[in-house]
């Protein structure tokens, strides 16, 4: 596993109304939708411009029975679905769904021992790790942990990731984790006591202030954080109309407002982030 390439190459939203969804983000993000549904699956694929960025399905109502919510999930590229979903039952997590041949490729769903979940897939890559930054792209993955020391212990052991450097992280408690020398992902302690862990997905949009009123215009909730991203981005936390999580970051339309939301929701603050610039002092 750890020759795997190690990188999130699919995403996909399960949710209660397909159809709404598919509006919202186009409009949200500026996505594409098109048709790739089989006889058994309808599916629904959001497109960056030419190129296929996630995925669109139904949650069943099995699923719903059992208290399953509408959700964002990354899949991380393997080459072998089969070896990748036994050895995560080895390293004590769970297999949710087993190796299935899709018309996305062959995926499985599984979870970390702390039953974070995520994805494992043998489909070429659609989101290389250079198209991070790119817009309409997901440009980061945020592991909100229940116990982040044996979570990312698990992450490393499973896929060979590395833990990266955090010198520029507000928190001595933030973990950020690479794959071929690139940080790919971060992950920190869930500040809500007893709240079960889970993956944030960050979607790259133009002008964040913008991009947030059109979540909050078609019925989500959107909280921006007034701390500045290395490069210059800011971000905002987000909840679609059907109760999926996301967050939004890219460059701040409007001046920025003085302060710090350390908290909502349940989410706190992405922890690469740095520190706002003391303003420079006048002679006047």
């Amino acid at each position: 596993m750890a020759n795997d390439p190690g990188y999130f190459t699919w995403y996909e939203l399960i949710t209660t109304d397909v159809t709404s969804a598919a509006s919202f983000y186009s409009d949200v993000v500026g996505w594409g939708t098109k048709a790739d549904s089989t006889s058994r699956l309808p599916y629904t694929l959001f497109t960056a411009g030419e190129v296929l960025t996630a995925g669109l399905m139904e949650l069943p109502v099995e699923g719903q029975k059992m208290g399953a919510m509408p959700r964002w999930m990354g899949y991380v590229g393997v080459r072998d679905v089969h070896a990748a979903a036994d050895r995560i039952k080895r390293l004590g997590g769970a297999v949710y769904v087993p190796p299935t041949d899709t018309n996305i490729g062959r995926i499985s769903v599984v979870a970390d021992p702390q039953t974070a979940t995520f994805g494992v897939i043998d489909r070429p890559a659609t989101q290389q790790s250079t198209d991070t930054g790119k817009l309409g792209r997901i440009g980061w993955h945020e592991l909100f942990a229940a116990d982040l020391d044996k979570e990312t212990a698990f992450y490393c052991e499973l896929f060979g990731w590395q833990k990266a450097d955090t010198e520029n992280h507000l928190t001595d408690t933030y973990v950020s984790l690479s794959a071929g020398g690139q940080a790919i992902a971060g992950a920190f302690k869930n500040p809500t006591e007893g709240a079960p862990p889970f993956w944030l997905l960050y979607f790259n949009v133009d002008d964040l202030d913008a991009a947030a009123e059109r979540v909050r215009a078609g019925g989500g909730q959107a909280s921006l954080n007034d701390v500045e991203l290395p490069g210059g981005s800011w971000v905002a936390h987000c909840v679609d109309p059907q109760g999926a999580a996301f967050s939004l970051q890219g460059k701040k339309g409007h001046a920025p407002k003085v302060g710090w939301s350390t908290e909502w929701e349940g989410f706190s603050s992405r922890g690469q982030l740095v520190a706002p610039k003391p303003r420079e002092k006048s002679d006047k």
